[in-house]
């Protein structure tokens, strides 16, 4: 499997994806992605270079978005003067379940932080997806805090913030990495 950066022919698989992970997270009896995610605003990710896809063959199996733009409101200024990068979007196509491929992605993002001269890799999870916090517990991120104040930028109440980090370290994420050479942090 190789991971390359999206472009914009990718938007309606990305959509789409959107749209498949709901269907299954509400089979789960999560409302987790149940709104709609504005499409310009996931083309703007795409524009910035910061959304990458996992082909197999022809298919899209992954995709995550890893930018080193915190979502307003949930870091505290301590935090955000920490070199960190964060993960968004991490999906996972259903024929491609059950591989760990979402482990991998967040090994391959955590390599990738570090080579921007993170020290953390950093995520908001769904406040009420217990499930989904015990995943990321499982591969290593550890539970900083859960922020419920604020809006969530899809409009309505703040539903992902369940905060959690781990160290940005080099892996062997078993990737054929095809993205462009990621940029250097900002100095704090």
């Amino acid at each position: 499997m190789r991971i390359c950066n999206a472009t914009p022919a990718d938007l309606s698989k990305l959509l789409a994806f959107r749209e498949e992970a709901a269907a299954w997270l509400g089979a789960l009896g999560t409302d987790q992605w149940s709104r709609p995610y504005p499409a310009d605003r996931l083309l703007a990710t795409i524009d910035a270079g910061v959304v990458f896809m996992v082909r197999d063959g022809e298919a899209t199996a992954a995709t995550i978005t890893l930018t080193p733009e915190a979502e307003d409101g949930l870091w505290s200024d301590g935090e955000l003067s920490e070199p960190s990068m964060f993960v968004n979007k991490l999906t996972v196509a259903r024929t491609h379940a059950g591989q760990d491929l979402g482990g991998r992605l967040l090994d391959w993002a955590g390599d990738r932080a570090y080579r921007s001269g993170a020290v953390w890799l950093r995520l908001d999870a769904w406040t009420t997806n217990e499930p989904l916090q015990r995943y990321y517990l499982r591969h290593g991120f550890e539970h900083v805090r859960t922020v419920t104040e604020g809006g969530a930028v899809n409009g309505g109440p703040r539903v992902s913030g369940w905060l959690a980090q781990r160290s940005a370290q080099p892996v062997n994420h078993g990737f054929v990495d095809e993205t462009t050479t990621p940029k250097p942090l900002p100095p704090a």
